[in-house]
């Protein structure tokens, strides 16, 4: 079963479950170290959080699989902006 995959630009994508039905969970970005968290069935993965490198900000993420939207954003000093609304309209 797969279990990672390393592309050329240094992306580096994790899978669970079982053979033909893994499923992404993680990615990390090579181009500023930041992580992605992935819930959901196999083909259906939707983001749920992303972390970035340099530890200031964490997204929290709700929605289908190509609809998430961020719900929320925490930051390095405490401080947590919430928002709402459809997506793209969370900036």
């Amino acid at each position: 079963r797969m279990v990672r995959t390393v592309f050329a630009n240094g992306n580096v994508k994790y899978y669970k479950g079982e053979q033909g039905a893994e499923r992404l969970v993680r990615m990390e970005l090579a181009d500023d170290g930041g992580v992605e968290h992935y819930e959901g069935e196999s083909g259906a993965e939707r983001l749920s959080r992303a972390e970035f490198a340099n530890g200031e900000e964490v997204q929290y993420y709700e929605g289908e699989g190509g609809a998430e939207r961020m719900v929320r954003a925490e930051y390095a000093d405490g401080s947590v902006q919430h928002y709402e609304g459809e997506r793209g309209a969370d900036r």
